[in-house]
């Protein structure tokens, strides 16, 4: 027997406890410390607690030479170390007045459970004792037949949901406990990339034999995509189709802190110029999540003829990688990165439902040093709007969607929360809300470039904040106030580049303001084109950038969205 073998009684073992957790251990300056208190140095604090024999230091987080530089009036911000240790042993040290300490705690970036609201999500409590297995069997294809690899397949039923993934004939077996085929409530397809997802509710299953899903092409609902170059839905909501073709953002350095950027893909080759790696020794260069490199796409995908196109196609890219397993120091050193290296807008489709005083702190200092943070607020479906999305030093943007924009069957089709407008916008119900929203963006049914070189649908107000990071951009870049009355790197920069993407919002009316806040950003308005046009409308005094070609493509889905082939 192995003699690491659980199974073995000789093997050495120990009592159950809880593990040592990370925690952020910062001295504080002293300008926030009581009268007659001397601040105390980085190496003192650090050197003590490593020595002792139940705590482990990580790493250190030293800050930005640039925020080091700052005049005595600007934010101050420490060293901060990472260490692993108890509970009982951080809350000892945090007792004192010398350090602030918090918890390392894991950030998410996920997208919102598609679930339609006829299916039931069993709740752990009323799970009832598992009797009896049941295996089915699965085939995803394709419209044309071809089998789908790597294809996700989950159940919904009367216990705890199970999944797999197809193999490379496009079969699966998926075996779940205290199931018939008839108490399975609902089932869920989607593939790698390419293919729009599927919702098959009260699914008529067999217990032998195959059964067989078929997914539709993304060129389905949008002729000759990926062949032919296209603007999102959202773009041209928010008319940033309609600006010169001149304005691409050239000059403007933007940063993507989220799962790196697979930049090997046709619509980001060229456009990533650099990066961090701040999680686990990948290059930010290849992203095994795909969330980065959806973002970035939206944001300055590739102006090459096929595929999607970002707004923002001349800016300068850089890549901060904190997923799979990111975490508050993980932001902080990519905050860090983005302060020396001058970035003008950071997009973070990314939060935790706890504030974190370091990660304000850092992105106050941000700001004062002229970065704008353009954050989510979150798809926990609530009014608790994640962090740093909570902060009023960024600017937060909700979700919402358009009917007709994904097939009936998808979970893009359930996401709608109350009536839609009469141009057919809807608030996500996934998206967090509240008086801390800023703006609202376009967050259902995105489609943007996933790894290694495909494109995929996704939703989350993750995908509504690229869209308004991508306006940022071109608002520094090509608004005259930044080359006239604004032109330095300070907080001034930053509260006029806000108040111009609030001021440029169309309202929405959802029944709840704080769901839209000032409304969905109008690119031409926000450039200084033209006052805009109301939603639905061409915009008035603007430059259409669609060639006649993608015209007709438009004309194409319409027709496909009213079932004209």
């Amino acid at each position: 027997m192995n003699e690491n073998s659980p199974l073995d009684p000789d093997a050495p073992g120990q009592e159950v406890r809880e593990r040592p957790t990370r925690w952020l251990v910062a001295p504080l300056p002293g300008s926030v410390l009581p009268q007659g208190v001397s601040p105390m140095a980085p190496e003192s604090v650090f050197d003590r607690l490593a020595a002792e024999p139940d705590v482990r230091l990580c790493e250190r987080i030293k800050p930005s030479a640039r925020i080091q530089s700052l005049s005595a009036d600007g934010p101050e911000f420490p060293e901060v170390g990472v260490f692993m240790m108890s509970e009982e042993r951080a809350r000892q040290l945090d007792a004192g007045v010398e350090v602030h300490v918090e918890r390392d705690r894991r950030l998410i970036y996920g997208v919102p459970r598609p679930a339609p609201d006829t299916v039931a999500v069993v709740e752990p409590a009323a799970v009832a004792p598992l009797a009896g297995t049941l295996s089915i069997a699965f085939l995803v294809r394709g419209g044309d037949g071809v089998p789908l690899p790597r294809a996700t397949v989950s159940l919904t039923g009367s216990a705890w949901p199970a999944q797999g993934v197809t193999g490379p004939d496009g079969r699966v077996v998926i075996t779940v406990n205290g199931e018939t085929a008839g108490s399975i409530n609902a089932v869920y397809a989607k593939a790698e990339h390419g293919y729009w997802d599927r919702w098959i509710v009260r699914p008529q299953l067999v217990e032998s034999g195959d059964n067989t899903i078929t997914l539709q092409r993304l060129d389905r609902s949008l002729p000759d995509f990926p062949g032919r170059q296209l603007f999102g839905w959202g773009q041209k909501a928010m008319h940033l189709d309609r600006i010169p073709p001149s304005y691409r953002a050239h000059g403007i350095k933007v940063a993507v802190i989220d799962s790196g950027t697979a930049t090997s893909h046709p619509d980001l080759a060229g456009q990533v110029v650099g990066g961090l790696d701040a999680a686990e020794s990948r290059s930010w260069s290849a992203d095994v999540v795909g969330h980065g490199t959806h973002c970035a796409g939206t944001i300055a995908g590739a102006d090459n003829g096929t595929g999607i196109i970002g707004s923002a196609t001349e800016a300068e890219i850089h890549a901060c990688r904190i997923f799979p397993g990111g975490r508050i120091s993980a932001l902080l050193a990519s905050l860090d990165y983005c302060i020396e290296n001058d970035i003008d807008v950071v997009n973070l489709s990314l939060g935790t439902g706890e504030h974190s005083a370091l990660v304000a702190q850092k992105i106050a200092a941000a700001r004062s040093v002229g970065m704008a943070c353009i954050a989510a607020a979150g798809n926990n479906g609530s009014d608790k709007i994640l962090f740093p999305g909570s902060l009023d030093t960024v600017l937060t943007v909700a979700a919402l969607g358009r009917t007709g924009e994904a097939p009936e069957d998808s979970s893009h089709a359930f996401q709608m929360f109350g009536e839609p407008t009469a141009e057919g916008y809807f608030s996500a119900k996934f998206s967090a809300y509240g008086p801390g929203v800023d703006v609202c963006a376009p967050g259902v049914a995105i489609i943007s470039s996933v790894p290694p070189d495909g494109y995929a649908a996704q939703d989350g107000t993750s995908m509504a904040a690229p869209h308004v990071t991508s306006l940022a951009a071109l608002v520094l870049a090509h608004h005259p106030d930044f080359h006239e009355r604004f032109p330095a790197r300070d907080e001034a920069r930053v509260e006029r580049l806000f108040r111009i993407l609030r001021e440029s919002c169309e309202p929405l009316d959802f029944g709840d303001p704080n769901r839209t806040g000032a409304g969905l950003p109008n690119a031409v308005r926000a450039l200084g084109l033209g006052s805009g046009t109301l939603l639905g409308g061409a915009a008035g005094g603007g430059f259409s950038r669609t060639s006649a070609a993608a015209a007709v493509d438009e004309l194409g889905r319409d027709l496909a969205r009213a079932g004209i082939d």
